[in-house]
């Protein structure tokens, strides 16, 4: 693991890496009364050619950055911070699976350790990272498509919150609402917002939906960055690489439950999945919204353009195409 500690006396000390261990911290932490920490999630990837890669990480430095300044965590150098994950992974690169269906996810993680229970900014923080190899995110396989439950009584963020940083208080607090989805017979909630039920995000991850518009146009569309939205890498990703394609109209737009069932009844909608980098691509086949199972017709349409951006992103992660995203580690 990677271990730095910071005080505001001293500022940060020199990293170390180690041997994975146990912390030992005074119980009065913020982190632990106050939910003053955050966390990152990327990868590592061992290519087709051996060598191993990291994924656009300095997008992760730059949310992880602005996480620590709506948590009143202590600032950093990204390129420095980057060059230390870099240089745990070279370390610990034997932990990289050898499979094009597996990873290294790599967990940089940044709690507040002042030892009062006073809530204000932390004078004492630490940095770690830590690593596990993994495989499919879903039980259910890479690529087959999920259920989702749609009820507006649960929130996951609001104006003015924190859903764009990726903070442990945004997940904690979403376990409840995924445990009664379950229990409906739903793998994961569609996080709606406002009084016209806008879509937001699936699960923990970003949502795209592939349509044809109100205008009749063809496009892909995803929730904007309006401060409810976490700004994903896969995210980011996947509206680039659509830039680039061309060949469909690309938005950041809001979209509501109404647009939905519309574009349903006039047979406009092509596919829907979530994206994240736990997951990459993620179909979806059922919506239950009102007491109404929704059928979504991901599947039946390929689903081609969720199938073309896994297979791109994949083709990046592991070395099958050149791309500046890929940054190598060894």
């Amino acid at each position: 693991m990677l271990f730095i500690e910071w005080s505001l006396d001293s500022g940060w000390e020199k990293p170390q890496i180690k041997p994975l261990e146990n912390l030992s911290v005074h119980p009065a932490i913020s982190a632990f009364h106050y939910a003053v920490e955050l966390f990152e999630g990327m990868k590592a990837y061992r290519g087709v050619d051996g060598k191993i890669r990291l994924f656009r990480p300095r997008l992760n430095m730059d949310r992880m950055l602005r996480s620590a300044v709506r948590a009143t965590l202590p600032g950093f150098d990204k390129e420095e911070l980057l060059e230390c994950i870099r240089k745990l992974v070279e370390v610990e690169k034997e932990w990289v699976p050898y499979s094009t269906a597996a990873s290294l996810y790599i967990r940089p993680t940044l709690i507040g350790t002042e030892p009062s229970l006073g809530v204000k900014k932390p004078s004492k923080a630490l940095l770690y990272v830590i690593l596990s190899p993994v495989g499919p995110y879903f039980s259910s396989g890479t690529f087959n498509p999920i259920s989702l439950w749609a009820d507006p009584k649960y929130v996951r963020a609001w104006k003015g919150g924190t859903g764009d940083c990726k903070l442990g208080g945004n997940y904690g607090s979403s376990i409840y609402a995924q445990r009664e989805a379950m229990e409906l017979g739903c793998q994961q909630v569609l996080w709606l917002y406002g009084e016209d039920h806008q879509i937001t995000e699936v699960g923990t991850m970003n949502l795209f939906l592939h349509w044809q518009n109100e205008d009749g146009e063809e496009e892909l569309a995803t929730p904007p960055l309006d401060g409810i939205i976490l700004p994903g890498v896969t995210r980011q990703s996947i509206l680039d690489l659509a830039h680039k394609w061309g060949q469909f109209k690309v938005s950041e737009r809001y979209i509501t439950m109404s647009d939905l069932i519309a574009a349903l009844k006039d047979r406009r909608v092509k596919e829907m999945f979530g994206a994240g980098t736990a997951c990459v691509v993620c179909p979806i086949s059922t919506i239950l919204y009102m007491g109404e199972h929704l059928h979504i017709p991901t599947m039946e349409n390929g689903p081609k353009i969720a199938t073309r951006f896994l297979k791109q992103l994949t083709d990046i992660q592991y070395g099958r195409e050149d791309s500046e995203w890929a940054v190598m580690v060894s």
